[in-house]
């Protein structure tokens, strides 16, 4: 393992460090930032850890913050034949915390990283002490399962790949599609997501994801009952058109200890949306 921070960004409390580490045998961004008990930050599936930039200033203020850019998407490395499988995400996820030493901590993960972060809290429950989960896929959402096997089936794939790069358009309608009031997007957030598609590769991953899906569901739901002890908190947008928001019922009977958060008018990315709010929700929940 190798680790080499560059350039601190300015903040009045705490600095928001870039570091990078090499992590089967490619290239692995994050940003670390606070100080206190551990808290990941696991993105969705085109974001990185950009999606964070209003959470991790407020969060660092009673935790040790890692956000981080997974591999195959962001500024890490796209490494050829990534498995996309959500258990072997998880797993990587896992190496990444070995990687970096943090033996427990909280997990927050948002829509296909909030699938990750149970499966990846399912595979070692005793290391994740408590879960934030923000519209996470999982199997009572139906939502996008048609879409995913379109996407990334043999005709398809190849043609999306081909032109999704040079669509800076749909980019914009798709980003806008998941705020409940896209008067809240607010300068540069288009920006800051297309950056990391002028990389050659980065949409490669996500096909791969979308290929295993109705089977990764399946499987996480068969591992669910591994982590109903750890204390959870769900959040969802009411207006969430990506995760189906009425699939937080069925889930948080998966726990023992759940706290479900609606809010009102908002979309599928709620710590972007109403930031003062979720951020208020989220170091709530970790103080109890």
């Amino acid at each position: 393992m190798t680790t080499s921070p560059s350039a601190n960004r300015l903040d009045p409390v705490f600095p928001i460090a870039d570091h990078w580490i090499t992590l089967d045998d490619a290239r692995m961004r994050f940003l670390c930032s606070g100080s206190g008990p551990n808290l990941l930050l696991l993105h969705g599936l085109l974001g990185y850890s950009f999606s964070w930039r209003y959470a991790i200033p407020a969060l660092a203020r009673q935790a040790t913050v890692h956000a981080v850019d997974m591999l195959g998407v962001g500024f890490s490395d796209r490494p050829r034949r990534l498995d996309g499988c959500l258990r072997a995400c998880a797993e990587r996820l896992l190496r990444f915390l070995d990687a970096v030493g943090v033996e427990s901590c909280d997990l927050l993960g948002t829509s296909h990283g909030g699938a990750v972060a149970m499966m990846g809290a399912a595979l070692e429950p005793g290391r994740i002490r408590r879960l934030i989960l923000v519209a996470p896929v999982n199997p009572w959402s139906h939502n996008g399962k048609s879409m995913a096997a379109f996407i990334s089936s043999p005709l398809i794939a190849p043609l999306f790949l081909a032109i999704a790069p040079h669509l800076a358009s749909t980019h914009g309608y798709f980003l806008r599609s998941l705020y409940g009031d896209r008067s809240r997007i607010r300068p540069g957030t288009l920006e800051g997501y297309s950056a990391p598609f002028a990389i050659p590769g980065a949409f490669e991953h996500g096909i791969r994801i979308l290929r295993t899906w109705g089977r990764d569901l399946r499987d996480l739901e068969s591992m669910l009952p591994r982590i109903g002890h750890i204390p959870t908190l769900l959040i969802w947008g009411s207006l969430d058109a990506a995760v189906d928001p009425a699939s937080a019922v069925p889930l948080a009977r998966q726990f023992q200890h759940c706290r479900t958060l609606s809010f009102d008018g908002v979309g599928h990315l709620p710590y972007e949306e109403v930031p003062e709010e979720f951020n208020a929700a989220v170091a709530d929940f970790l103080s109890a």
